[in-house]
């Protein structure tokens, strides 16, 4: 089942448990998706793209987040924290550091990599291998680390 059948089926059951927090992070969902939907005029989108759009809410929830906390506005900081938990049920489960890192290896002595200068080569082969189970900049310190 596609995400974004999974999240219509969450939003009726969030409707009918009134759980409004649950409810305003699924509908924001639902509405980027629909609008993805609209700029590419298909009527579905791929799976990769799903994960995309979830792992950009999450991202934006979670920089809000952090700003808020700056702020000392714990209301907002809370009610961030809490969408970009629920956005992120719906990515598939992260890969840990030590895996990620061993991945990224083969990925740079597959690609042959050697120097700083192949980073956006690496880059490339690890965001489409490792789509949606880990985020960018997590790959780009690794890629970083690994190439220097």
């Amino acid at each position: 089942m596609c995400i974004f059948n999974t999240i219509n089926e969450d939003i009726k059951k969030a409707i009918l448990a009134k759980d409004k927090l649950k409810l305003m992070a699924l509908r924001a969902a639902k509405a980027a998706f629909l609008l993805a939907k609209t700029e590419t005029g298909n009527k579905e989108l791929s799976d990769e793209r799903e994960i995309q759009i979830i792992q950009k809410l999450v991202k934006q929830r979670q920089d809000s987040a952090a700003i808020y906390k700056e702020q000392n506005r714990e209301d907002l900081f809370k009610q961030e924290s809490c969408e970009a938990e629920i956005l992120s049920q719906y990515l598939p489960e992260q890969i840990s550091n030590e895996t990620l890192t061993e991945i990224i290896k083969g990925i740079i002595t597959e690609i042959k990599a050697d120097s700083i200068k192949d980073m956006g080569k690496v880059m490339g082969v690890a965001t489409k291998k490792l789509a949606g189970q880990s985020d960018n900049k997590t790959i780009s310190d690794i890629v970083k680390k690994l190439l220097s």
